[in-house]
């Protein structure tokens, strides 16, 4: 072996003694003895899902039903299927949390999981690599070790759930794909819809179907709510609320909030909303909005869809209801209905125009007609019960005029201030089209920032995902295109960083348009090598090829020699993973001097560090130590810390291909010391495999052992199985 001094790029190691020089082995001892690894998340079972209602009446035979098959297909080799269906509202996801605090989490006490599909759902679709990503992070996987691809989240998902009797509980399924993908290897599947799905049946899953509430259980629930009710009365209300527990509940809320009125006064005012014939009252359309209904509620499983009169009887709630409340709230309701997405926060219902906001949203949430909504960032969020959105979204597009266009407006331009700031944030000095936000971040937000730090950007912006998707369509059908991909260069940000690269081809796609219709070459480069970048991440070669051969037809047309180069580095990638190296070397290059070029000292470090892994990818040692030392000066000079364990791992499989093992051995040692200080986990797991590789191809098999003993921990640490031994 050889001996170890300075490596040539700077960094000096340790002595043993005296003028005694570490050599492989010696270090990697010392390595070991002190190398601190993350500590393990508390290995404690999920428990997700709605709380149970302290008051619950009837539903015994669903019960009795939801246990006997529980107990049946728990008993089976192969995992089972529940599907419960009932209209919207009609209690659904209540009669499970019920089930799984009598009896479920018992029979499944490794783990109780849940998603509401429909807050994850655009123009129709979910991503269910999201929401694997999502019962992955809550069985204790580290997000680093989330992959990006829907194949890749339900090997991994099936590989962490081996064993375990799961419980995964998924609302508002409306196609039996969306189930199928999230079932796990062993336990149940719990799906919740608003009709059969009669694939599913053929599957083998077991029908619970869930009626509205007959008149002595509704009556008896009334009266739990509301004890002075005297039967006959209660009686009353349930058959105008058609035995639809969101209906009675929200008429009785409606009632406690103003005692100086009686259940009979509820009952005058919802027979006389009931004359209206389609439960709506002047202010939804009248006769004329029963078509409006059927497109806003039945396309997408409202109710009303199976024609027994239970989602006009709703309405007519509803409506009584809101003609009742304060002015403000229903502002804040109908402003609700009309805005883009799924969620909102009381800032972003401020910066809407809505006044008197937490007054509103109390009442709304007291009433049942709004829910809190749990997120990972700070800020609560809220949304309308789903029947209640359906609801609402029908009353905003039966309002006369244009008035939902300036809500729109000041809504995309909340978000589109917010996301640039969030991504100055997390991704810092980068180059960006765009210019500042129009508004300070502080001006974003009334009681405290929206974010503060880089974690919490990310939270912030993982929470919002969905409805920014939204708005980005929102803004494109508003042909508000700066704005469209304004949004879609922020989220760069969210997506590289989260890897929600799939989000990022289907916004992609619409930024680019925006560019076309913007004549805007420089924006239309941007985004063709963001969606090429995602494609790429993801797998799929031959799309990421065809964005940037658009993307190279319009180099000629912009000056920032920038654009250029982040297109060169994207075909450099490409042609990496195509295994050719040479032309990989030529394109990084290539995008090297666009970036000294500018100058851009933090591309000019990544770009060295790319030609660096194309000449190893070649062969080229030598010269790839020459490119990373130089990489390794200049991140030095600038402090740009993140990138030197990258340059570290490259440098050591340039040493050790060039067969000096112990610099390699030295470098490998700096690599896994910096990324775990800066919690690259990635990173970190690679430089200790790569340790792993150098002490078996030194024959210190003693060490080889260890190394992989620490790769296993970590992995253990992060949630994974512990990877197999080397041969």
């Amino acid at each position: 072996m050889n001996s170890l001094g300075t490596d040539g790029g700077g960094t000096a190691y340790n002595t043993v003694s005296g003028d005694a020089v570490i050599v492989g082995p010696v270090l990697m001892a010392q390595h070991i003895e002190g190398l601190r690894l993350p500590e393990r998340a508390p290995d404690a079972p999920p428990s997700q899902g709605p709380p149970p209602s302290r008051v619950f009446v009837n539903r015994t035979k669903e019960l009795a039903g939801l246990r006997d098959a529980a107990v049946a297909l728990a008993g089976e080799p192969e995992p089972g299927i529940l599907l419960v269906v009932g209209v919207g509202g009609v209690g659904k996801t209540q009669l499970i949390a019920q089930s799984v605090r009598r009896e479920l989490k018992q029979i499944f006490p490794d783990g109780q999981l849940y998603v509401d599909l429909e807050d994850l759902r655009r123009d129709g679709v979910v991503d269910l690599a999201a929401v694997l990503g999502r019962f992955l992070r809550a069985l204790g996987v580290s997000r680093d070790y989330v992959p990006a691809g829907l194949a890749e989240c339900t090997a991994l998902f099936r590989s962490v759930a081996a064993g375990k009797r799961l419980l995964v509980m998924v609302d508002n399924v409306q196609h039996a794909p969306e189930a199928r993908a999230l079932v796990p290897p062993s336990g149940l599947l719990v799906v919740i819809g608003r009709r059969v799905l009669p694939s599913l049946l053929m599957d083998g899953a077991v029908l619970i179907g869930v009626d509205p509430l007959d008149e002595a259980a509704g009556t008896e629930l009334v009266r739990r709510w509301h004890a002075d009710a005297d039967e006959r009365t209660a009686a009353d209300v349930v058959r105008l609320c058609a035995g639809h527990p969101l209906a009675l509940r929200a008429a009785v809320e409606w009632l406690a909030a103003r005692p100086h009125l009686t259940l009979d006064d509820v009952v005058r005012d919802l027979a006389a909303a009931d004359r209206y014939g389609t439960g709506g009252g002047p202010d939804t359309g009248g006769d004329g909005g029963r078509e409006a209904r059927a497109a806003a509620m039945g396309a997408s499983g409202g109710p009303g869809e199976s024609g027994d009169g239970v989602g006009e009887a709703v309405d007519a709630v509803l409506d009584s209801v809101l003609a009742e409340v304060s002015e403000h709230t229903r502002q804040l309701y109908d402003l609700l209905g009309a805005l883009p997405g799924t969620t909102a926060t009381t800032d972003l219902l401020r910066a809407a125009g809505a006044v008197r906001v937490d007054e509103a949203l109390g009442e709304l949430v007291s009433s049942r007609l709004a829910v809190l909504v749990e997120s990972p960032d700070r800020p609560r969020r809220c949304r309308l019960h789903d029947v209640a959105r359906a609801h609402a979204r029908l009353r905003a597009r039966a309002s006369t005029g244009d008035g939902r266009r300036p809500v729109l407006r000041l809504v995309v331009g909340f978000y589109r201030d917010a996301a640039a700031h969030a991504d100055a944030l997390v991704l810092g000095d980068r180059f960006r089209i765009q210019p500042p936000p129009d508004r300070a971040l502080a001006e974003l937000s009334v009681k405290e920032p929206l974010f503060v730090d880089r974690s919490a950007v990310l939270d912030w912006l993982d929470a919002e995902r969905v409805n920014l998707e939204h708005v980005i369509r929102t803004a494109a059908e508003q042909e508000w295109y700066e704005d469209v991909w304004r949004l879609c260069e922020s989220l760069w940000s969210l997506y590289h960083s989260r890897k929600h690269l799939a989000d990022c081809v289907a916004t992609g796609a619409l930024g680019i348009e925006a560019a076309r219709h913007e004549a805007r070459p420089d924006v239309e480069v941007r985004m063709r090598n963001q969606v090429a970048r995602a494609a790429y991440e993801l797998g799929d070669l031959d799309h990421a090829e065809a964005e940037l051969a658009a993307a190279t037809e319009l180099l000629g047309l912009v000056a920032d020699p920038r654009l250029s180069g982040v297109v060169w580095e994207t075909r450099g990638l490409l042609a990496l993973a195509r295994d050719r190296a040479d032309e990989a070397r030529e394109l990084f290059e290539r995008a090297l001097e666009a970036n000294r070029a500018v100058p851009d000292p933090h591309g000019v470090v990544v770009q060295s560090y790319n030609v660096g892994q194309a000449l190893v990818a070649g062969g080229r040692w030598d010269e790839a130590l020459d490119v990373l030392d130089a990489a390794a000066g200049v991140a030095r000079a600038t402090g740009d810390d993140p990138m030197l364990p990258r340059i570290e791992l490259v440098r050591a499989r340039a040493l050790d291909g060039r067969g000096e093992l112990d610099r390699a051995v030295a470098a490998a040692v700096a690599a896994a010391d910096g990324a775990a200080e800066l919690r690259q986990l990635a990173k970190f797991d690679q430089a200790l495999a790569l340790l792993a590789s150098l002490a078996g191809r030194a024959e210190e098999e003693t060490l080889r052992a260890a190394y992989e003993e620490k790769l296993r921990t970590l992995r253990q640490a992060m949630g994974l199985r512990p990877p197999a031994a080397a041969d």
